[in-house]
């Protein structure tokens, strides 16, 4: 059970008004918002120790390294993996993504290999390696998604095989809420040889995640989504496979020792880590992960459980709106999206908002799933974090219940 009253008083744009309206802040996959205590440490970094990580001998210096190679550390224990040398400071998922088809990819998938994704991608998961497969002739094959919003693992089981070249899955959908058996998938490509990469920037803000006891050997998420700040995110690597990896960016921290004709490459990670890094970001970063430990993920993911229960069961008893995802909310995070026919979800929305009530419209990076799989132009989705309410909830309900009747849709 959350303290409701102590974790919203942490969140201070939780107290703006939006026009007459008390915010509800119901568009948490897009972004989330910021506790105090991550604000405070962003301020904190840049009033008392700003400067330049690594190599500096002045004590400004040396207290900066020390904060962001701890960040590093909190990450790598967060997510159980065996060394911070496996932690990859990035943007953001799409980045970290990125990296891995631009430097694993491109040097160990051959021509005529399949690349096994999901239906439920997010674009930042499909377009990366629809852009190596036509680079290096590669197949895309997708794990079907079933009419009750799960994958079909019973296909999926036939996709993947010794021709499997990288297996890549979204962890939670950011449409669906469907939180994919992503242990059991990658279990099935190591049968074949096949590496796993996981997106997590929907599932590490919610739930706990073990890489070494998932057996993923790519794992990428966003600080954002899980209260931390824009423009930081994490690559985790197999240590092995880290190995293997050939630089994405050079130049600045990446190198050892360079001449005019040639350069060496720095240790790992920060041989993968070129320029100077978002250093603030990372360091808020970890003050953002100590605050969702706090808490308890579990505590959190119940708590959205139970919210997410609420919204779908008033969705539902509106027959006109039409929602997806499964209906087994074990394996569901708290996203809700729906379709009201006759209602586009622009419309929705900018109702809803002059209410003070922010939810996401559109087809929320996942054209495939949303226009092709689902056959809808686009999807109005609410979604939770640990900071909303069951009045949240309601307050979101009758706004529908209103736009339908304004509309009269």
């Amino acid at each position: 059970m959350l303290d409701l009253t102590t974790i919203r008083n942490d969140f201070p744009i939780l107290k703006r008004r939006v026009g007459e309206h008390q915010l509800v802040y119901l568009d948490n996959a897009a972004t989330s918002q910021k506790p105090t205590q991550v604000i405070e440490a962003l301020t904190n970094y840049y009033e008392t120790y700003n400067s330049n990580v690594h190599r500096g001998v002045h004590t400004l210096s040396m207290e900066a390294t020390d904060h962001y190679e701890e960040a590093r550390l909190t990450v790598a224990k967060f997510l159980n993996a065996p060394s911070s040398e496996t932690i990859i400071w990035v943007r953001n998922t799409t980045e970290a993504i990125n990296l891995v088809t631009y430097t694993w990819g491109q040097a160990h998938l051959t021509s005529g290999q399949d690349i096994v994704l999901t239906e439920m991608e997010h674009h930042s998961n499909l377009v990366p390696w629809q852009h190596l497969a036509k680079t290096k002739n590669l197949n895309l094959k997708f794990i079907p998604v079933k009419d009750d919003g799960l994958l079909d693992i019973e296909t999926a089981k036939t996709l993947i095989g010794p021709n499997t070249g990288l297996l890549g899955l979204i962890h939670m959908s950011n449409v669906l809420g469907t939180i994919n058996p992503v242990k059991e998938l990658a279990q099935l490509a190591h049968g074949v040889g096949a590496p796993v990469l996981i997106d997590a920037a929907q599932s590490v803000p919610h739930v706990t995640l073990d890489v070494q006891d998932l057996g993923c050997d790519f794992l990428a998420f966003s600080g954002h989504k899980m209260l931390g700040p824009t423009g930081i995110g994490v690559l985790y690597v197999n240590p092995i496979i880290l190995e293997q990896m050939d630089p994405f960016l050079r130049g600045g921290e990446m190198v050892r020792d360079v001449s005019f004709e040639n350069a060496t490459w720095n240790d790992i990670p920060m041989k993968f880590e070129a320029g100077t890094p978002n250093i603030a970001d990372a360091i808020a970063l970890a003050t953002a992960i100590d605050y969702l430990e706090d808490v308890g993920l579990q505590n959190i993911h119940e708590h959205e459980r139970l919210l997410t229960e609420y919204a779908v069961s008033e969705l539902d008893k509106l027959e006109i709106v039409n929602s997806v995802g499964p209906r087994d909310f074990a394996v569901r995070g708290g996203i809700v999206s729906f379709d009201i026919p006759n209602l586009h979800p622009h419309d929705l929305g900018t109702y809803l908002d002059h209410l003070g009530i922010a939810i996401r419209t559109g087809h929320h990076c996942a054209m495939p799933l949303v226009r092709d799989r689902l056959g809808l132009v686009a999807t109005a989705r609410a979604s939770f974090y640990l900071y909303n309410s069951p009045e949240e909830v309601e307050k979101f309900i009758e706004g529908v219940k209103g736009a339908i009747r304004y509309f009269g849709a």
